[in-house]
């Protein structure tokens, strides 16, 4: 299998992925009160959201590349 295919599975899988989820979340410390030796932190949890019409944009590179990427 050559390296334009894997790409092109890697396009569709990763746009229907974001297409299913919408996006993704992930947590991050911040310190919020630092006294001397005394810190206080918090967690904040951050929301990415993928765009739809770049799930869709994958989805059809992804299968352009597998239709015409092996042809020559």
């Amino acid at each position: 299998m050559g390296a334009t295919k894997i790409i092109a599975i890697l396009l569709l899988v990763v746009g229907a992925a974001s297409l299913a989820m919408g996006g993704f979340s992930y947590t991050k410390d911040k310190t919020v009160v630092k006294l001397g030796s005394l810190e206080v932190s918090a967690k904040e949890k951050e929301q990415v959201n993928i765009p739809m019409w770049l799930g869709v944009g994958a989805i059809a590179i992804g299968g352009l590349l597998l239709v015409f990427g092996s042809r020559r």
